[in-house]
């Protein structure tokens, strides 16, 4: 499985959308410093993909979410891939026993394929729109994340490297 963490918030950026000719659409833009973030890791050899929404990044919060996958998965060994950040490598990490961490090298996120997933997100879920408030942007990541993890086969599309799909999974 591949890691990684993304952070949503308030700040917008105007993005391209279609009118009809000859009108121009106003979208609205705000800049308000509110920010949640959302973890996750994702198998691209099944499109399996684990979430889960935590108010901050830090040691504790990624062993929450490193347990939360490992319970999920409570039968499987999971080699977890994931890059370098503090939290990922801090002496308080808790790290389940079903699992073994594996780290990227350091400033290369385009070796990491849950970055699709977090643009997929931004694209289809969070064009354009201004939230009243950051359970707005919670519930509004939530129904993408509930959507992607029913539906495999769009996570297969967009993670599936083919370094990483050709890879086996047999043990020799």
């Amino acid at each position: 499985m591949f890691q990684d963490e993304a952070r949503f918030g308030r700040i917008n950026q105007a993005r391209r959308c279609w009118a009809p000719q000859g009108l121009r659409p106003e979208v609205a833009v705000q800049i308000v410093r509110e920010y949640t973030y959302l973890f996750g890791a994702t198998s691209p050899h099944d499109g399996v993909l684990d979430t889960l929404v935590l108010p901050e990044v830090n040691a504790e919060a990624m062993s929450l979410f490193l347990a939360e996958v490992a319970q999920r998965h409570s039968q499987d060994y999971i080699l977890m891939v994931l890059d370098g950040a503090g939290w990922h490598r801090a002496r308080e990490l808790v790290t389940p026993s079903n699992m073994r961490l594996v780290f990227l090298p350091p400033y290369s996120p385009e070796l990491n394929p849950m970055e699709h997933v977090w643009e997929e997100i931004r694209e289809k879920w969070f064009p354009n729109l201004v939230f009243n408030s950051l359970e707005g942007v919670e519930d509004r990541l939530v129904q993408a994340v509930l959507h992607l993890e029913s539906h495999r086969q769009i996570v297969a599309s967009i993670t599936g490297f083919d370094w990483v799909v050709n890879i086996s999974l047999t043990a020799t």
